[in-house]
């Protein structure tokens, strides 16, 4: 499935940039510069195309790049088609080649509103009852913070201090905490910012599919063992299938991720599961939602998907199967989901069908 969808980015990012270096020979600039010749032209655009390619990527990364082009190329294909249907309904020609001065506007507005969204962070609020007798439970969750993108290690300190601000019983960490690039020393300053944290029950941390790294400890400097003795050295407790209880009336339910070999199933790590108790889940990726639901659990915490990422295709994930849910609240039975955006960002800098969030759930009993 990944192969494909990465063929398909491939060859459409080849085809984005012919198409586009021929919208660009239309500029009545680039047509005097070339003097009529259209290879010429074509080669001129081609030239525009890499430019702002080289821009992007030197800024933002190659796949924020290739991101960008193909944004500009699905952008300008429409303004292409409501230009000629506007010159067809006047019945004669538009003055200029306004299709691509209206492009580029247009797709520069809504990649900066993309990076805007993906690098501040927004306070998401939900409120959940239950009819259970067990009091009341704050919770903040952020999860694929993947630090060093959209902020360093220091840098993250600051949203820290928010999320301490809402006075959380218990904070919990769903997953890509590090990202495959971020250097030993962002992480080390991240971990010593959660270890500022001060709440009832503490703080918990699951891995992701990025914690360990997919290149090796040489890539970056350390393992995911390095990972789990700085974040316990900062008062974190790291579970890898794994429940603890929280006071008298909850039980916190650690996973490792879904590709991770050999992790428990939901049947196996609900066994002796005291019904009266309210269950949450913590589990990085949002796959295993029948299961859940089955095993009677009263709340599953998701990260992962980025919010779908991308305006249109921020559903795609559900749409493959790849995940039970993108983003949001969804209730099933008597078992909750919330799958979080996430804090921050990786290799794309853009959130266009969502924004980077930190999550902060109320637990109520019934009135």
């Amino acid at each position: 499935m990944w192969g494909l969808i990465l063929g398909g980015l491939i060859l459409g990012t080849i085809l984005a940039v012919l198409y586009l270096a021929g919208r660009f020979a239309r500029f009545r600039a680039l047509q005097r510069a070339a003097r009529g010749r259209k290879w010429a032209g074509f080669c001129l655009g081609l030239v525009c195309v890499s430019v702002i390619a080289a821009g992007m990527w030197a800024g933002l990364g190659a796949i924020s790049a290739e991101l960008g082009i193909l944004h500009l190329a699905f952008v300008w294909l429409l303004c292409d088609i409501v230009c000629r249907m506007v010159e067809k309904g006047r019945g004669k020609k538009l003055a200029g080649y306004y299709a691509g001065f209206f492009a580029l506007g247009i797709t520069t507005v809504y990649l900066t509103c993309g990076w805007y969204l993906a690098n501040h962070v927004w306070r998401t609020g939900y409120v959940l009852e239950t009819e259970k007798p067990v009091g009341s439970l704050r919770i903040v969750l952020f999860a694929d913070s993947h630090v060093g993108n959209t902020f360093s290690g220091e840098g993250f300190l600051r949203w820290v201090e928010d999320m301490q601000a809402e006075q959380p019983d218990i904070v919990v960490i769903t997953g890509d905490y590090v990202d495959d690039d971020t250097m030993k020393e962002d992480m080390e300053a991240a971990c010593a910012a959660l270890g500022t944290l001060e709440t009832t029950y503490g703080v918990y941390y699951v891995f992701g599919n990025h914690d360990k790294g997919y290149y090796g400890p040489e890539y970056r400097g350390y393992n995911g063992w390095d990972l789990i003795a700085e974040l316990e050295k900062n008062n974190v407790t790291v579970l890898q299938d794994e429940t603890v209880l929280l006071g008298e009336g909850f039980c916190l339910i650690g996973r490792q991720d879904r590709s991770e070999w050999g992790r428990a199933s939901m049947e196996e790590l609900t066994a002796g599961l005291d019904p009266d108790k309210y269950s949450i889940v913590l589990d990085h990726q949002p796959h295993d939602y029948d299961a859940q639901e089955a095993a009677g659990v009263d709340l599953v915490l998701s990260g992962h998907t980025h919010g779908g990422q991308l305006f249109p295709f921020h559903r795609m994930g559900q749409w493959l199967g790849l995940d039970d849910k993108s983003y949001g609240l969804e209730k099933r039975g008597n078992t909750g989901f919330i799958v979080t955006s996430g804090i921050s960002d990786w290799a794309i800098k853009f959130k266009t069908g969502c924004r980077s969030e930190y999550v902060v759930i109320d637990v109520r009993e019934c009135d």
